[in-house]
């Protein structure tokens, strides 16, 4: 009897899938089999670090969406291009005269691209300046960003919400990663919300939600419509006073970059004992201005542990742009940033085919990388001098960082590094497992199927596997 064509195809694509399973350990195959996750849409490699030898391997060619994992690539490149020992330079300048503790003319700030330039880090850095001896500004406050490309990102672009807080762009001048900690609290004994910010924005209003009694149903968020303008923010729905007290990160997306930085920096300087009299506005660094102080930020290893750590988006885009900086006075840019991490993957023979750079942070449609390729990174960096500092930067699995809540009474538990990645359809680990047997093995396991997020379970049993067995 002659099989047709059609069947005997399907016949071999299970034949295939059953093979791929077949190939890797048990409780994986079982947990990858119970998502009803199809081999082809993994990409799964581990690598004795000692040897540099392919333990287990499905796929390792094939190029897939890593979400964040993708910054483990951006965070090493950094370390090592970089240095363990960069910092980010915010510098202050005036340009005009000085008559006692007056500036009769600009303060200047001229940003480098500092990925943590935070309130708390702000602060210091005025409290220098005031310690300058300046406490009134007669001119302006004038900010430089010439540090970066002015490339425009939309902060809807990737998913059509641009108040969520990981849809920040890129700035030289990023402030406390122009973000707002929005807090709710019920006051029942005046029948509304109290609502504050953080950081302060002096005069910078709220008309708050409605309060509602009740329990806390659900997501509260979802009960508000949130609005942050230039002047005013607006909160319209409700909020139920047994939500207690909430707070909610949000994007001011509708507040100019330059209103939010004013904002915050007329409340800190105000603090101070400081006034403005001017407005705050884009410019130049001109030849005339001379260098009042500076600001470093905390060195490259700190910066990448909240990177990495905490899935800081924003933070890895600004690592990724200053990594086309070194060496050019050219403003950094996208562009600039691709061809440095390039360069310096085939500095060290690390094969980058299929590999898709779109912000070096994994929040993309588009960036792809192979299991294969960031197996081999993770090796090459396990024996690059600064290994201490990178491994460092990756959350301890069952105790911190994005892996906090994974695997905490398994075996692993403790002995792993591993960065967690997650998008719409894509789920993904690398990192590295420190197995019972005392050897080092570097894992990537992603996957990019309509069912990913039901294949964590298979991941995990991986990491699992490989401390119990190899």
């Amino acid at each position: 009897m002659r099989i047709p064509m059609r069947l005997q195809l399907v016949l071999l694509a299970l034949l295939l899938a059953s093979a791929a399973h077949a190939a890797l350990p048990v409780p994986v195959a079982a947990a990858l089999k119970r998502a009803g996750i199809a081999p082809a849409a993994v990409g799964l490699q581990v690598i004795d670090v000692a040897s540099g030898k392919s333990v287990l391997a499905l796929n390792p060619e094939l190029a897939l969406n890593p979400a964040s994992t993708m910054k483990l690539l951006t965070t090493d490149a950094a370390l090592e291009l970089l240095g363990p020992t960069y910092t980010f330079a915010t510098r202050a300048y005036t340009r005009g005269t000085r008559r006692g503790d007056q500036l009769l003319g600009d303060l200047i700030l001229r940003g480098g691209g500092d990925p943590k330039l935070v309130v708390e880090n702000f602060w210091l850095f005025l409290r220098k300046i005031r310690a300058q001896g300046v406490r009134v500004i007669r001119g302006n406050l004038v900010l430089d960003r010439g540090a970066f490309d002015a490339t425009v990102v939309d902060p809807a672009l990737f998913d059509g919400d641009p108040l969520k807080a990981y849809n920040v762009a890129p700035d030289a001048l990023l402030l406390n990663f122009h973000a707002l900690a929005v807090r709710f609290t019920p006051d029942a004994a005046q029948g509304q919300v109290q609502v504050t910010f953080d950081p302060g924005l002096g005069a910078y209003t709220a008309r708050p939600p409605q309060l509602t009694t009740g329990d806390c149903i659900g997501d509260w968020r979802q009960a508000m419509r949130a609005q942050l303008g230039a002047e005013r923010a607006s909160f319209d729905g409700s909020f139920a006073s047994g939500c207690g007290e909430k707070t909610w990160q949000l994007h001011p997306y509708d507040m100019p970059r330059n209103r939010y930085f004013e904002l915050v920096f007329r409340q800190l300087w105000s603090e101070l004992g400081g006034t403005l009299e001017g407005s705050v506005v884009d410019g130049t660094l001109t030849p005339e201005a001379l260098l009042l102080t500076q600001w470093d930020s905390p060195a490259i290893p700190e910066l990448i542990r909240d990177v990495n750590k905490f899935s800081n988006n924003v933070m890895a885009r600004q690592l990724f742009l200053t990594l086309g900086t070194t060496g050019s006075l050219q403003p950094a840019s996208v562009d600039a940033g691709r061809s440095a991490v390039l360069r310096w993957l085939a500095a060290k023979n690390i094969d980058a085919t299929g590999l898709v750079l779109e912000n070096g942070a994994g929040l993309s449609r588009i960036e792809r990388i192979s299991a294969g390729t960031m197996g081999t990174v993770l090796v090459a960096a396990f024996r690059s001098p600064t290994m201490p500092e990178f491994i460092a930067s990756l959350p301890l699995v069952g105790y911190d960082g994005t892996m906090k809540q994974r695997l905490r009474s398994d075996g692993v538990a403790g002995h792993a590094h591993i960065k967690s990645g997650s998008l719409q359809d894509v789920r993904s680990i690398a990192g590295y497992v420190f197995a019972a047997s005392g050897r080092q093995y570097a894992v990537a396991f992603l996957i990019n199927h309509a069912d990913a997020a039901r294949g964590a379970e298979a991941q995990d049993a991986l990491l699992q596997w490989v401390y119990e067995n190899k």
